[in-house]
């Protein structure tokens, strides 16, 4: 029943109906998961299990900006699955099994394929005319909330929304890894932007994370990396190995 359900979304439901459930389906991971999320953090803030990073109150008004334009992102991010589903039905791409293993294994590899993604279109946009012109809606949040995540112009919604796309072409995975991705990749997004952080977060704690991202907001350069900060690294590294 479950792969007749998956066949028929693949293979029958026209563009437009498959437009409109890939909305939905990131507008209930947005507008339903950021307020569950913020209340997450409050508790467990109350109960000091975390620390809020930025004491600073944010206004009801830089909430709704990130709500306005994040809006205009779900509808950018909506239209993602639709190159997908033509290169599945034109066999440009092939499609591993639905296994478990298959699906953890696809979801490992998103994610870190966004790193770089992330990397490469993050460092792009704070070159001075996108920062000028298009980064500079994301940085509107100089205290980020869960609201941020998906605050960008649609020009960088839609590089950001490649993620998937821009790997399928060269790699088989499973269509629920790649289904369940914007999950995971929202969820660590929540994590980065939520403005808490689990303990004091010293530099030689992974619990700088969300502290990490918070000081990009505020200083509007340095981590540029999503997670990982992994390439990050490797360009200081050859910095400083070239003034050597």
């Amino acid at each position: 029943m479950i792969q007749e359900q998956l066949d028929n979304f693949l293979f029958q439901y026209s563009y437009s109906t498959l437009f409109i459930l890939s909305f939905f389906y990131f507008f209930l991971l947005y507008f339903g998961i950021a307020p569950i999320f913020k209340k997450v953090c409050q508790l467990l803030f109350k109960i000091k299990v975390l620390q809020k990073i930025e004491l600073k109150e944010v206004s009801s008004k830089q909430i709704y900006f990130e709500i306005k334009h994040s809006f205009k992102s779900i509808i950018i991010f909506g239209f993602s699955i639709i190159p997908i589903i033509y290169l599945i039905r034109t066999a440009k791409i092939q499609l591993l099994p639905n296994t478990f293993s298959n699906i953890i294994m696809g979801l490992v590899i998103l994610n870190l394929w966004n790193e770089l993604h992330f990397f490469i279109v993050h460092r792009m946009m704070h070159l001075r005319y996108f920062m000028k012109n298009v980064h500079y809606i994301h940085h509107q949040s100089k205290v980020p909330t869960v609201y941020s995540v998906y605050s960008f112009h649609w020009l960088e919604a839609i590089l950001l929304s490649t993620v998937p796309l821009t790997i399928v072409l060269f790699l088989p995975l499973s269509f629920i890894s790649i289904a369940i991705y914007p999950l995971t990749s929202i969820l660590l997004n929540y994590s980065g932007h939520c403005n808490y952080r689990f303990g004091n977060g010293s530099k030689n704690s992974w619990k700088l994370f969300g502290t990490i991202h918070n000081e990009h907001h505020y200083k509007n350069k340095d981590n540029y990396g999503f997670v990982l900060q992994l390439f990050d690294h490797i360009i200081s590294k050859f910095k400083t190995l070239k003034q050597k």
